[in-house]
């Protein structure tokens, strides 16, 4: 049985890891095999390329980034995603192909086209199944950012395109994507997330 793969999306500090974690321990909570991983990182080699791609101090080439990342989630995939899958677990990510897109397409301004050729190789066709995108005003965001990685110190502008960037996705498959307000309080969100992935699995309420 093939399972399901539940993504979550946002801007920086949206809150999308917290509410990845409380969905993670419910379905554990509730006997459901789960998997909970992030991108990029999630395996020893993601999670070195990680470090790269985040060190606050380090200067990377935009196409440089766009690899490494597009690397990444290649070994996640290979490693942990599509095994789970076909394992039949949920598997949960803590961003995927949508924040690829939207930062290094639509805030970076690479060619999308060449972004989705390199996406398409990265998850050997693999999509979320749903994907929650938590959607936060920049400026309530910044205001969340403690210690800043290299990504969080970018400019408002910045942030501000990935957020637009985000909403475009999300008009144009708004089949997949359920957009949250991430500005509501944490226990509502998560009550709209269970209640969305019990249908999803057909779980008893």
């Amino acid at each position: 049985m093939k399972g399901i793969f539940i993504t979550f999306e946002g801007i920086e500090a949206s809150g999308k890891s917290t509410l990845s974690n409380i969905l993670y321990k419910w379905l554990r909570e509730n006997q459901i095999n789960t998997v909970i991983t992030r991108d990029p990182g999630g395996t020893p080699t993601g999670e070195m390329i990680r470090k790269i791609l985040l060190h606050a101090e380090t200067s990377i080439d935009v196409w440089t980034e766009a690899l490494l990342y597009a690397a990444a989630r290649r070994q996640l995939v290979a490693e942990i995603i599509k095994p789970a899958i076909f394992n039949g677990s949920v598997v949960i990510c803590d961003r995927f192909s949508d924040s690829y897109f939207a930062y290094q397409g639509y805030a970076r301004g690479l060619d999308l086209n060449v972004i989705i050729e390199l996406n398409r190789i990265a998850t050997q066709g693999i999509k979320p199944d749903i994907t929650f995108l938590i959607d936060l005003p920049v400026d309530m965001a910044l205001k969340r950012l403690n210690e800043k990685d290299r990504l969080e110190l970018e400019d408002k502008d910045f942030h501000e395109k990935v957020r637009q960037g985000f909403l475009k996705i999300a008009e144009n498959e708004s089949q997949r994507i359920v957009v949250l307000d991430g500005r509501k309080p944490v226990d509502e969100l998560s009550q709209i997330i269970r209640e969305t992935v019990m249908k999803l699995l057909n779980f008893p309420a």
